[in-house]
């Protein structure tokens, strides 16, 4: 009858690793729930081989070359396969627009809805270069 308490001493050493793997999967089950809040700098969405395909920013407050002041600006872009954006969504405090923008190999197919200020405007541009200006 030795033969019981090592029976005994096995199924106790068995117990062990399963409460311990046990107790590692109820964290796993609470990962499942939803976040309340997402928070970052930048967020980028990439395809299967790595590349960039929709990007959200935001970009400090900046002065071109030309002396053009932008103010603090929060931008999403949707990018084609070919790593041109077509679609682009900003936003500050003084300007907000859209612009959806032909494919790769056009230079200057788009269409632009912009509010800027106290002023809102839609452009239209096609490739053989017409153009027309909407504004109320």
């Amino acid at each position: 009858m030795k033969i019981q308490p090592i029976l005994i001493v096995l199924t106790l050493v068995n117990l062990a690793p399963l409460v311990f793997t046990v107790a590692q999967m109820r964290p796993a089950v609470a990962a499942n729930q939803v976040a309340p809040v997402l928070r970052g700098r930048a967020l980028q969405i990439v395809d299967d081989r790595g590349r960039v395909r929709a990007s959200i920013n935001v970009y400090p407050a900046s002065t071109q070359k030309d002396g053009e002041s932008y103010a603090k600006t929060v931008l999403l872009r949707l990018i084609t396969e070919q790593g041109r954006p077509a679609v682009k969504i900003g936003a500050s405090e003084q300007t907000a627009g859209l612009a959806l923008v032909g494919p790769s190999g056009a230079n200057e197919t788009y269409v632009q809805l912009a509010a800027k200020g106290t002023v809102s405007s839609l452009k239209l541009k096609n490739e053989d270069g017409r153009e027309r200006v909407v504004e109320p």
